[in-house]
């Protein structure tokens, strides 16, 4: 297309996105349509008449050809902010809660003061929220597959990210076997980072120690135990208050929960130096512990 060419269909655009205007200020709304379809044939870039018509789309409730539009504003840059807050509504409107939340995050990064998408955002998490409970109580398959989500996925600072990986927890499931006073027990772990934690989990509607809580021992066990060779379960299951170790490794393992030889076993070695006062000196003695019963820590590639 000559430049000649390109510049007359602008103009002609122009003409019918004025005309369509017209049309919405006189109340006929059928009309405006058709003339800011015409003016979209003629320049399909022309951003303001493909916004309009979304609008009216939206207020026909033909929500596929509104979101089709909205969508076709939102895909280029810089960010159209109206565009990706009604977005947000007509996906809220049609459950699509985890679409809304994409568009309202893109308005809140850049514009985090935006009033709307600060307003919307409540409304879209909480039914983000219950629409995950929901879905729990609802499919123990979909439990199981949102108790799987990495916590990779979210947004979490640095700091609570490596504390999280050092712990050996890298999913929703994880931090629902996973007390608050566990938590803390770790280096480099504080409240910043439990309450960020906690934050999260508060969003899609769960908490810290909800799995234990709820008794649920066979679909949200703490974490398998990775044991290599045919142990019996009287020597996994033999408390770890029998072995020898002194009072230091004693008080570090009821920090961490671990009340048997299975829960000690099936540990690795950085989750164990990550307890506040168990150092290299704990960590040799535990070893030599469950050397005598043929047992070893968990190696993280089991």
């Amino acid at each position: 297309m000559t430049e000649l060419s390109t510049a007359i269909n602008e103009r002609a655009s122009e003409e019918f996105y004025k005309k369509a205007l017209d049309a919405e200020k006189d109340g006929n709304y059928g009309k405006a349509v058709d003339f800011y379809e015409r003016a979209l044939s003629e320049n399909p870039d022309h951003e303001n008449a493909c916004f309009r018509l979304a609008v009216l789309y939206d207020r026909q409730a033909d929500d596929t050809q509104a979101i089709e539009l909205y969508e076709r504003l939102c895909s280029g840059s810089p960010v159209y902010l109206n565009a990706l807050v009604n977005l947000a509504i007509l996906y809220e409107d049609n459950a699509h809660y985890e679409e809304a939340h994409r568009c309202l995050k893109a308005v809140l990064q850049t514009n985090p003061n935006h009033p709307r998408a600060n307003l919307f955002m409540k409304d879209v998490d909480s039914a983000r929220s219950v629409s995950l409970e929901e879905d729990i109580d609802r499919n123990d398959g979909r439990r199981d597959m949102i108790l799987d989500i990495p916590l990779t996925d979210f947004e979490l600072t640095v700091r609570s990210r490596n504390c999280l990986k050092k712990m050996n927890l890298n999913t929703l499931g994880d931090l629902l076997r996973t007390t608050e006073q566990e938590l803390l027990t770790y280096k480099n772990f504080g409240e910043t980072s439990l309450s960020e934690i906690k934050a999260l989990l508060a969003s899609k509607g769960l908490r810290l120690g909800q799995a234990a809580d709820e008794g649920d021992g066979d679909s949200m066990a703490r974490r398998p135990t990775s044991i290599g060779g045919d142990v019996p379960d009287e020597i996994l299951n033999k408390s770890v208050n029998d072995l020898e170790l002194s009072v230091r490794s004693r008080k570090a393992l009821q920090r961490l929960n671990i009340n048997t030889v299975g829960d000690l076993a099936s540990r690795t070695e950085d989750e164990l130096l990550g307890c506040k006062n168990f150092g290299q000196t704990s960590l040799n003695e535990v070893k030599q512990q469950l050397a005598t019963l043929s047992l070893s820590l968990r190696k993280l590639d089991d």
